[in-house]
């Protein structure tokens, strides 16, 4: 039976085995964006929840972990952008800190970040999974064609593109 059929029927014995052949996978994707282990391990256990939740719209078209990676970045950027809508910026270890930025440095600074995030949002699925994964997971693209089932030369066609589509978009914010 495969993992579409079996997570339609409910056998929550799947989940169970992806959490425990991908929990530290999640995990690792969500640390690399959010840097905070208690949230890392917060949003990776909703990560399986959203997925359990959502069994039966779900279909995968890669690798269950390459599913699940997609997820947890995902899961990470949404709770980066909420969080950034809901307090002030925090300064922690991983953020660089400017030698001098005066309030117009730093709306341009969190404009230009939003609309990054949202170009990255836009980009065709699997445009966009092969991005973060060389970007964020700052994977080979061997190792992104092994992970999704695809082709050296497909990950080189969806780098190129994405990085048209970001330099066409964020050409206001280039000059």
């Amino acid at each position: 039976m495969n993992l579409t059929t079996r997570l339609r029927s409910d056998d929550k014995t799947v989940l169970k085995e992806l959490f425990e052949a991908h929990y530290q996978a999640v995990c690792a994707a969500v640390h690399r964006i959010i840097g905070e282990r208690g949230v890392t391990e917060d949003l990776a256990q909703q990560v399986f929840i959203r997925f359990w939740e959502k069994r039966n719209q779900i279909h995968i078209d890669t690798s269950p972990g390459a599913y699940l990676h997609r997820m947890a970045v995902n899961e990470a950027l949404a709770w980066l952008r909420a969080k950034k809508n809901q307090q002030p910026e925090e300064l922690t270890y991983a953020t660089p800190l400017p030698l001098q930025m005066d309030g117009e440095d730093m709306l341009l600074h969190n404009e230009l970040q939003d609309h990054i995030i949202k170009v990255i949002d836009s980009l065709p699925p699997r445009c966009r999974a092969v991005f973060q994964l060389s970007r964020f997971e700052e994977l080979s693209y061997q190792e992104i064609a092994d992970q999704m089932g695809i082709s050296i030369k497909t990950v080189e066609h969806q780098m190129g593109k994405a990085l048209r589509v970001l330099r066409e978009r964020l050409s206001i914010f280039l000059s």
